[in-house]
């Protein structure tokens, strides 16, 4: 049992850290910890890596969130979070029409998040619009990754492969999402500088 919280305690962190500086492959994290825990055989220890998935990435968007709000683009631009001024300003765009479904989507979607943060913030959305909106959005995220690592664990006879499978399931979609985005953006950019 310690090192089941243990582990928990270190997913929280990672997944937290991720937040904050999104280096880390938190998805992957709550996945592969899923995988793990479906070879335990405790139904209960999954719920409790969601749990943990969704309270690190909770408190990693709230401190993001208060870094923007304190610090501007400034401080975005120095930490290297603030990439694409006509991506952001089409997601400002986005928030000033519907704030909630935005925030809940965001963190769906792969390199969807921290664009909407720098937006959100420096909109002034206020805190207890991101407070509120943050919590399923979290918890939805941390299930949907952990669902993939269930998924994983279930199809490998071994705790690893199924980490692995869960790993490479995630890194093979965040590709494909990222790729399709930019195609997009590159048509829209080719239709738009034609017309």
């Amino acid at each position: 049992m310690t090192a089941t919280l243990g582990a928990l305690a270190w997913l929280f962190a990672v997944v937290a850290f991720g937040a904050i500086l999104p280096v880390v492959p938190t998805g992957a994290a709550v996945s592969g910890a899923a995988a793990l825990a479906f070879h335990e055989h405790h139904p209960l220890t999954i719920v409790f890596v969601i749990a943990a998935g969704a309270a690190g990435a909770y408190v990693g968007d709230l401190v993001m969130y208060a870094m923007c709000r304190l610090g501007g683009e400034q401080l975005a631009r120095r930490l290297r979070w603030l990439r694409d001024e006509e991506h952001l300003a089409s997601v400002k765009e986005r928030l000033q029409k519907s704030q909630i479904p935005v925030l809940l989507v965001s963190r769906l979607i792969p390199g969807g998040r921290v664009p909407v943060l720098l937006a959100a913030a420096f909109l002034g959305i206020s805190w207890r619009t991101f407070v509120v909106a943050n919590i399923p959005a979290c918890a939805l995220w941390s299930s949907v990754y952990a669902g993939i690592g269930v998924a994983g664990g279930s199809i490998f006879p071994e705790p690893w492969e199924g980490v692995v499978a869960a790993v490479v399931l995630i890194l093979i979609v965040n590709q494909a999402v990222s790729w399709i985005s930019k195609r997009r953006e590159a048509r829209v950019s080719t239709s738009g500088a034609g017309g």
